[in-house]
Order: structure tokens, then sequence, then C-alpha cells
């Protein structure tokens, strides 16, 4: 089967106008279905139709009764298990561990349609339906929680998503080379539990074979065990998996569990440009499933976006893209992304505006290095401070100024963010170009902190650097006449961050005027390095201790970079007294607070 329908199939009627009798692959997700290529059920149920194979989706089904979980049947192939775009657990709860009420994965953005956990409790229940179907777990959730790792919703280290599940096989990344290797290899009779050997999956495999079989090809990490136990142990394993996530030099790393011994493979190759230009080249419809009477939140800020790249050599502490997407940065071709902007422009409600086009870092497009081909990413030195890197931005500056003169076109904005430290190493006019042309009003930029023992354990460059790059824009857009802004992140209760130096951040927005309501509290994702200090108060990389906010600690830091916030004023004033602070409370300009006087 060739021909891609409008959108991916839901329902036994829509099966049967196609002329499917029995799917091959079903996929089931935690988010609705959005044929759009932001969302990963739709690209990889894509990649699987276009290669052949027939595809189905179940969609935030009821996993209390399984009805929802048999309504396509029994695929041919397999079942392929995520829990969305988001990891369930940080989709189902703030910052702060309260129930979110609402989920922009879902009609109407309704919260409570996927349950905590869900890659687990979605294979639990289609084991138990479906015994002897194969399981494939993929997507956010289970790619970075293929170890044993600290989960901050039960404040405890949970073993590798697949020791606690029944699926056979986990993915990996981005999953579109994976996910078509294991259909083939089943298609072809292949048992999957002799599926050992792919690129980008992760395996169980029984303590028995283990203890029969040489070692030499595998990198042996402290166990689930050990870890759950032994703090020093668990910064040791997350930095010994951490630099083997290269998919060339990369060696395949195991971790005993109790009952079974965790495999991750070395991770996929990167996609070449012809293989990324084609995968984003399939005839998403760009829409959510027509079967949904409410709009899907998510769906509008990316609908007339797109994706130029993937990959990030940033290595931001409290960022998981290392284990997923990885460092080497995978760009589509300008021809690709062109004809992709021109298939927006003939869409009835596009008016004109692309919301934007980028990446993790929007202006790491097309950047390389001369190594990353044959040798991978080095592990003694950083990407953003290696004079090796092709750090120039002109085939970005080319391609945002083609995709204006693009009829139909009114605005191409860069919407995903930049890394402000590698702007400023390029001396083409890069900065002026952005000032002009891609700027809705707001640049989002990410600083995240001002003092320099913070930024120095989060791998984000310094005050200075910020300083300079504010200065850049702000001439830019004064000699184009153009009153636009710099819309920074900052960040609180990060490892490494005391109260003293939230104090600091919290005068440096005052004296510079940065106040905004968008703040992050820093919240410990599985698989970040930030999430591994979090719970071990270790920098894995360096083996030393760092201080660690926690319980109250970390809700007067939060309170302090929102001072201004009524609601904040007790915690402002308790921070402000613990670090002997409180001359920055009164009516003097300096002050953060006004002194309450008692009635």
């Amino acid at each position: 089967m060739t021909d891609q329908p409008l959108v991916l199939p839901m329902s036994l009627p829509e099966a049967k106008k196609l002329g499917i009798k029995e799917f091959d692959i079903i996929l089931v997700t935690g988010d609705a279905y959005v044929d759009h290529p932001s969302f990963g059920t739709a690209l990889i149920g894509r990649v699987l139709w276009d290669a052949g194979f027939t595809v189905g989706v179940i969609s935030q089904p009821d996993w209390k009764d399984g009805d929802d979980l048999r309504k396509l049947g029994k695929p041919r192939l397999f079942f392929g298990v995520t829990s969305g775009n988001v990891d369930s657990m940080v989709n189902n709860y703030t910052a702060n561990l309260k129930v979110r009420n609402d989920d922009v994965y879902s009609p109407g953005g309704k919260g409570g349609l996927r349950p905590n956990r869900a890659a687990i409790v979605y294979s639990d229940k289609l084991h138990s339906i479906f015994p002897g179907t194969p399981i494939v777990l993929g997507g956010i959730e289970a790619s970075l929680r293929r170890f044993a790792h600290y989960d901050y919703w039960s404040d405890s280290v949970r073993q590798s998503i697949l020791a606690d599940s029944p699926a056979d096989m986990l993915v990996f990344g981005m999953g579109e080379t994976q996910i078509l290797e294991i259909a083939s290899r089943l298609s072809k009779g292949q048992n999957i539990k002799d599926i050992r050997d792919i690129a980008g999956t992760s395996v169980k495999m029984e303590i028995g074979t283990w203890r029969s079989i040489s070692h030499e090809d595998f990198l042996e990490i402290p166990g689930f065990i050990e870890v759950s136990k032994d703090k020093q142990l668990y910064a040791t394993a997350f930095k010994l998996h951490y630099y083997e996530q290269d998919p060339i030099r990369g060696r395949t790393v195991a971790q005993a569990h109790p009952k079974t011994i965790i495999i991750q493979n070395k991770p996929a190759m990167p996609l070449t440009t012809r293989e990324i230009d084609h995968i984003y080249g399939l005839p998403f419809s760009r829409k959510a499933h027509p079967s949904y009477n409410k709009p899907i939140p998510a769906l509008a800020p990316v609908k007339f976006s797109v994706i130029s790249h993937r990959g990030c050599f940033g290595s931001c502490s409290f960022c998981a893209l290392t284990h997923h997407q990885g460092k080497i940065i995978q760009s589509r071709s300008m021809e690709s992304i062109i004809r992709e902007v021109i298939i927006l422009t003939k869409m009835p409600d596009f008016k004109g505006i692309v919301q934007d086009v980028g990446g993790p870092s929007a202006n790491m497009y097309s950047m390389k290095c001369r190594k990353w081909e044959k040798e991978g990413v080095c592990t003694d030195k950083m990407c953003m401070d290696c004079k090796g890197l092709d750090a120039s931005h002109k085939d970005q500056v080319e391609l945002l100024s083609r995709l204006l003169g693009i009829k139909g076109v009114k605005n191409v904005f860069i919407g995903s963010g930049i890394r402000f430290d590698l702007a400023l190493r390029e001396s083409s006019g890069y900065i002026s170009e952005l000032c002009q042309h891609h700027v809705s009003g707001h640049l989002k930029v990410a600083p995240e902190h001002v003092k320099r023992q913070v930024t120095d354990i989060m791998h984000k460059p310094g005050k200075e650097m910020f300083e300079e790059f504010r200065k850049r824009f702000d001439d830019e857009n004064k000699r184009s006449g153009k009153r636009q802004f710099i819309l920074p992140y900052f960040m609180s209760g990060h490892p490494g961050c005391t109260v003293e130096d939230m104090i600091e951040l919290a005068e440096y927005i005052r004296d510079n005027n940065l106040y905004t309501e968008q703040v992050q509290d820093f919240t410990p994702t599985p698989m970040t390095a930030s999430t591994c200090m979090y719970h071990t108060g270790i920098d894995p990389f360096t083996m030393k201790e760092v201080h660690v906010a926690k319980g109250r600690e970390k809700r007067i830091q939060r309170a302090l970079l929102q001072y201004r916030e009524v609601m904040n004023y007790g915690f402002v004033v308790e921070g402000l007294k613990m670090a002997g602070r409180e001359d920055l409370i009164g009516s003097e300009r300096k002050c953060l607070i006004k002194r309450r006087t008692k009635n």
C-alpha cells in the first residue's frame, strides 16, 4: 500500500474505506491524534505507511476497561505505544506536584485523559488483552526512562521503563529508522525476542543469558539495586551512559535489574539530508483528526511552523536532548523547507505568517563539525567552546531570505528561540537580519541565570555574554527604527543555586527592567544531568557536591524570581531574611519589596 490517506484511520469504518481488514501496526498514544510533523505519532505513522505498512491510531484510550484498546483489533505485526509528545508525569503535574486541570494535547484542552505513567499503563493493558502480540515503546517518556532513573513524582529511583512494563522493545531517540527496521524484520517472520541488534533500541536480556555470555562488547554500568541505594553510584552510572549517547563512538550499555538486564544499543545514525527531507515531505494534513469536535490547543502555535533541523550541541544540563535527539545537527535542505512553506501558503487559513522556522535552537541550522561524521562528538570539550565548529549563520540567513520571497508569505519569524552566544560568534550580520525581518516583537532567549557558578553548572554562557547580546540587539533595533524586545527565560531552583544567588538574579532583573511573568521553576525530568544533581547532590561531570534547593527553599527561590507578585510576598521576605538582605525590604529605589506595617 503506497497511497497515503488524508489522515491515519482511527476507526474500523475508516479502515474499511481504505480496504484494510487487518492493520499491520497500531499506534497507541496519550495525545489526541494531530496529523502534523510536530507530533510524534503522526510522524511515525506516516513514515510506516510510506514504507507500505498499514497503520491505525488509538488516541487517549480509556485505560480502565480496555474497550478502546480493542476497537481496531489485533495488529499483524505490533503495537507501538507512546505517552505522547510529553512525559505523562510532566504533562499531568506542575513543578509543585499539583495536578494540572488542563492538557494542551487533548480536545478542548481538557485534562485527565491520559493516565500517570501512560506508557506502562497502556502496555500492561494491551499485554493482558492481546498476549503474545509484540509491544514496542517509543516517544519521550520511554526514551528518557530507558535506564534506572530518578523519578521526581515518587521521589525515588525507578527501574528502566522496559523492566517495569511487559513491552518487548524500546525505541529511543526520534525513531523513524528503528521503527522501519523493526516492522521490516517482523514482517519477514522474525520473532521480536530475537531482534536485539538495532541501533537506537533497548531490549531485555534474561539474567541467565547475561551470565553465560562474554561482556567484552558491553559497557556495564552500576545496576538498579546499586544506584537506588548509593547516590554516588547513581551519579557514576549517569556519567557513564551520558558519554555513550553518540552514534559513531557509542558502545552498547548494559544495566542489571532484579529480573532482567537492560541492554541499550548504540544510538541510531543521524538521518542524512535526503532522508530527513523525505520524512518532512510526506503529505501531512496539518490538522487534527476530523473526529474531534473541539480544537487541540497544542496545534495552534505550531500549525504554520516548520522544523528545519534536529539535534542540539548546547549540552544544557537541564535538557535531555543529548539523550534523545543527540548533539549532531541534522538539517533539511533549503529546497525541502521552501516546498513545505509553499504548501502552507495554499492552506485556506494561512494568513501569510510562518510562525517559526527552527529546531531545538533555531540558529544551529546547517552547523557542523568535520569530526562528527567519522569520529562523533568529542568527549573532552564542549562544542559551543570549540573553534573547530562551523558556526556560520550564512545558510540560515539565506534560507530565511528565500522564504520571505515566496508569494503569499508576509512574515517569517523565529519562534523557537536562539542561542545568543552562537549569534555573537557570527560576523556576517545575522543579528541585524534577525532584528529587521524575523522577530515578532519579542525574541526568546534563555540566559537562565546571571551567577557564574550557576551558569557553569547549567552549561550556559555567563552574564557578560547575555549583556553583550542585549546591547547588540538594542543597537540594531534603534538603527532600524524598530521597537522590539528580548523575552528572557530565567530559572529558579536549579542545582548549584542558593537563595543568595536568586537574590542576585532578582536584583539584576530589577536593575535591567527584565521582569517577566514567564518563569521556569526547575523540574527534575528524567535523564538530565540536572536531575542527577537534584537527586544526588553531586555534579556527575566533576563528582563534586552541589547545593540543591528542595521543599520550602525551592518555593522561596521561585518567589524571588517573581518578587513583584503579591502572593509571593511572605516567601520573598523569608528569603531576604535568610540571606541577611533585609536592606532590600523598604521604600528605597533599590528595594525589591516594600515593608508592610502592622495595623
